[in-house]
């Protein structure tokens, strides 16, 4: 099939499975011989058309609803996938795996524990924006024992550093990305609560990365 892929943990996924993009967003791991069409939110349109594609896989929360619509208009068939928990990227990836004409099936996975500490993940900074739910995110730190303690404020909801604090996390999490957190910023969010640095990709990737990422989650320490 050729395969235009506007989601990066889709072309991760796709490439891990042994099928190359022709086309991927500039966001995405490189791919060989593939076409670079634009980012998640501003894809090249008449570029991805020119590529004519069989199939064009986005992501309901990374893409556009009008660029989808854009593209079905062109004539172009669309794959949009939704995936907020560990359960629905399971269902994501098997449609994504029946598209493809790929064999794959999810690995069981044990109910997730107690939690055993309670976590802020920052996500973004000038407005502070933090992980709420439902989100995939949250579903898998609570696969490893943490509990989000902005899970009940909606998915990603904007909050001062003091209103965090006063929730009385254990951690804050700072990942690699949307935002590049880092160590000059540590000192920022400790006002919160002590800031524990973690790979971005790991905590909001759901493709099949998802199993050695809950792995190296649950390993951290914490």
């Amino acid at each position: 099939m050729r395969l235009v892929s506007l989601v990066p943990s889709v072309t991760e996924t796709l490439v891990a499975w042994g099928i190359a993009p022709i086309g991927v967003t500039r966001f995405c791991p490189p791919v060989a011989g593939a076409a670079v069409v634009g980012g998640t939110k501003d894809p090249d349109l008449a570029r991805i058309a020119a590529l004519r594609p069989d199939l064009v896989i986005l992501d309901e929360e990374e893409n556009r609803y009008d660029d989808d619509r854009a593209l079905r208009a062109r004539g172009l068939a669309t794959l949009a996938l939704a995936v907020t928990s560990l359960a629905s990227r399971d269902g994501a990836l098997r449609a994504l795996a029946e598209a493809t004409g790929t064999a794959w099936a999810p690995r069981p996975r044990p109910a997730p524990p107690p939690p055993e500490r309670r976590v802020a993940v920052v996500i973004w900074r000038r407005p502070w924006i933090f992980l709420g739910a439902p989100t995939y995110a949250t579903s898998l730190l609570a696969q490893v024992g943490c509990a989000n303690v902005l899970a009940g404020a909606g998915p990603y909801p904007h909050r001062e550093l003091a209103a965090v604090a006063l929730r009385r996390p254990d951690l804050v999490l700072a990942p690699s990305e949307p935002y590049p957190f880092g160590p000059r910023h540590a000192a920022e969010l400790a006002a919160v609560a002590p800031v524990r640095l973690v790979e971005g990709r790991d905590l909001f990737w759901w493709g099949t990365r998802t199993d050695a990422a809950l792995a190296r989650l649950a390993a951290t320490g914490w």
